[in-house]
């Protein structure tokens, strides 16, 4: 989903980063473990730098799939004030799920604003029997282009 999201934006004349979270492969956080800080560090920068955020991503046993919180975790001991990489970025979720994901939008929509982000009042769901409307997609991406000028 995140390089289908990316070719529209491109069709919106905008550019997209992809962050695959697995390549990372960041340790599950805990207070005594800390990661080869370049890894830690460097996805950091990126989310600071970043204008706004598009997380794809599916619902796992009924939330936010452990890789993700475990990013997140990472990036918020990173810096001075914890919030430093989201607060007050606009963010856009979407999922691809069995299900409908809502579990997944729901939880991590409160993740995110809890964070300082502030979350797109729409969503991108897509699953097997609900593939991806390509036209829907460009109207949401074009209302977070337009949130972030």
């Amino acid at each position: 989903m995140a390089k289908d999201l990316q070719v529209l934006l491109s069709d919106l004349g905008q550019e997209a980063e992809i962050l695959e979270l697995e390549k990372l492969k960041l340790p599950l956080f805990g207070s005594e473990n800390r990661p080869v800080a370049d890894t830690a560090e460097k996805l950091t920068d990126q989310m600071i730098n970043a204008s706004a955020f598009i997380f794809c991503a599916p619902e796992y046993n009924g939330g936010v799939p452990p890789i993700l919180s475990n990013a997140i975790t990472w990036i918020t001991v990173q810096t001075k004030n914890w919030r430093d990489a989201f607060n007050g970025k606009w963010a856009l979720i979407s999922t691809h799920s069995a299900g409908s994901g809502y579990r997944f939008l729901t939880a991590f929509r409160s993740q995110l604003e809890y964070l300082g982000s502030n979350v797109l009042a729409r969503t991108i769901a897509v699953s097997d029997e609900k593939p991806l409307d390509k036209d829907s997609a460009k109207r949401i991406l074009q209302g977070l282009i337009d949130a972030i000028k």
